[in-house]
C-alpha cells in the first residue's frame, strides 16, 4: 500500500512539472518577459503631388508617436510609408505592397476617402485592420469589419459648424458649393444640403467645380447675385483657400461655412486675410488647456517647426489607439488586433477622449472654430 502511495506521489509531481514547465513554456513563446511586442505596421499617405501638406502632417503625427512609442520598449515599430500622391491607383498599389510583401500587421491611412474606397476593401479582404486618419466621408468602416477611422466623419462635423453659424449669423438663405469629383467633398456636400433642408434653410444655389480648377468667377458670380447670407463649402485646401481670396476681392463679404477640407492651416497660407470668418467644426484644439496637448503641441514644433493641425493630432492618436490595442493584442496577429481596435474606449488622447462605436466609427464631439486674426479660435 505504501508503494502504491510512493509510486502515486511521484507521477503526481512528475505530472505536476510538465504541466508547469509547459504552460511557462508556451507563456514564454507568447511573450518573451522583458521584450518588446514588434510589429510592423503600414502608412499609406500624400507625400508628394496635390493635398501634400495633408499627407506631410498625417506622416509628422505617426513618425512622432513612433518615436515616443519605441522609446517607451513595450512595443516596437517598424514604419513602412508608401506614397499614394492622393491617387486610387497607387493607393492601392501601396496597400497590395504592404499587405503581400511587407506583411504589416496594420495599416494607417490613406489620406483622402477617394483612396480608402479602393485601399479599404483590399486590406479587409487580405483580413488586414487599417484606419483613416482624415477619411470623413459617409459610408467608410461600412466597407467591412476590418476598417477604422478615428476622424471626425462629416455628418458629425458639419451640422455643429452649420448649426452654430446659423443661430449666430442669423442665417435664412444660403449657397452650397462644392468639388463634384471627390467622395470626400460630395459626401461633405451631401450633409450640407442634407442639413440646411432639415434647418429649413432656403436654398438659393447649387454650384459646383472640379479638383485643380483655379478660377471660381463664373460660380461666386452667380451665388454673389443671389444674396445669400452664407455660403457652405465643401472643399479641399487647396480649392477653398482659392476660393475664399477671389470671394472676397470681388467683394462677397457673407459667411463661409467650410466642411474638414479646410481645417488646415495651409487655407490661411493661401487665402491670408480672405480666410478671417470662416467657420469649421474639428475635434482638435491646439490652445485647449490640457498637459497632453501641450506637451504635443511643443514635441511636434520643436521637431517640425510649425504648429500641428487637425490631420497630425489625428494621425499621432491613431498610432496610439493602434499601438495600446497591440498590447492588449499580446502578439502582433492581425485579427486579434483587430479585435484589440474594436475594444477601444474611453481613450484619452490630444483629441480628446474617443472610442470606436459597434461599426468601428467615431464617438467623440467636436468643437466649432472660426478663424479670426489669422488663426483658428473657439467660435462663441
Amino acid at each position: 500500500m505504501k508503494r502504491n502511495v510512493h509510486l502515486f506521489a511521484v507521477v503526481a509531481c512528475a505530472l505536476f512539472a510538465f504541466v508547469f514547465m509547459g504552460a511557462e513554456k508556451a507563456k514564454k513563446a507568447a511573450q518573451p518577459k522583458g521584450e518588446p511586442i514588434q510589429a510592423k505596421i503600414g502608412v499609406i499617405s500624400i507625400i508628394t503631388g496635390q493635398g501634400a501638406a495633408y499627407g506631410e502632417a498625417i506622416t509628422n503625427g505617426i513618425k512622432l508617436a513612433r518615436d515616443e512609442v519605441n522609446a517607451k520598449g513595450e512595443v516596437f515599430v517598424d514604419l513602412k510609408v508608401e506614397d499614394s500622391s492622393g491617387k486610387q491607383e497607387q493607393a492601392l498599389a501601396a496597400a497590395q505592397k504592404l499587405i503581400n510583401s511587407e506583411k504589416v500587421v496594420a495599416i494607417i491611412g490613406p489620406t483622402l476617402s477617394n483612396e480608402m474606397k479602393v485601399a479599404g476593401p483590399e486590406a479587409n479582404a487580405s483580413g488586414v485592420p487599417i484606419m483613416g486618419t482624415s477619411t470623413t466621408a459617409k459610408g467608410i468602416t461600412q466597407i467591412g469589419k476590418y476598417v477604422f477611422r478615428n476622424a471626425l466623419p462629416e455628418s458629425q462635423a458639419i451640422p455643429a459648424s452649420i448649426g452654430k453659424a446659423v443661430k449666430k449669423y442669423n442665417i435664412k438663405k444660403v449657397a452650397l458649393l462644392y468639388g463634384n469629383d471627390d467622395v470626400f467633398t460630395k459626401s461633405g456636400f451631401d450633409t450640407m444640403k442634407e442639413v440646411s433642408e432639415k434647418l429649413k434653410l432656403n436654398i438659393v444655389t447649387i454650384q459646383e467645380f472640379q479638383k485643380g480648377q483655379a478660377d471660381y468667377k463664373a460660380q461666386l458670380t452667380k451665388i454673389a447675385s443671389l444674396k445669400p447670407d452664407a455660403v457652405f463649402c465643401s472643399a479641399l485646401y487647396n480649392e477653398g483657400g482659392v476660393i475664399l481670396a477671389q470671394a472676397r476681392k470681388m467683394g462677397l463679404k457673407v459667411p463661409f461655412v467650410g466642411g474638414n477640407g479646410f481645417n488646415s492651416p495651409q487655407v490661411i497660407e493661401i487665402a491670408k486675410d480672405a480666410a478671417e470668418g470662416l467657420v469649421v467644426a474639428t475635434p482638435w484644439y491646439p490652445e485647449r488647456n490640457d498637459p497632453k496637448v501641450k506637451a504635443f503641441v511643443a514635441k511636434y514644433e520643436k521637431t517640425y517647426g510649425k504648429k500641428p493641425d487637425q490631420f497630425a493630432a489625428q494621425a499621432y492618436d491613431a498610432f496610439y489607439i493602434m499601438t495600446d490595442a497591440l498590447k492588449a493584442a499580446g502578439k502582433p496577429d492581425r485579427d486579434r488586433l483587430r479585435d484589440s481596435m474594436a475594444a477601444t474606449k474611453n481613450f484619452q488622447g490630444v483629441l480628446g477622449k474617443f472610442s470606436f462605436d459597434a461599426e468601428r466609427d467615431v464617438v467623440m464631439e467636436p468643437i466649432v472654430l472660426v478663424i479670426k486674426g489669422g488663426k483658428f479660435q473657439i467660435f462663441r
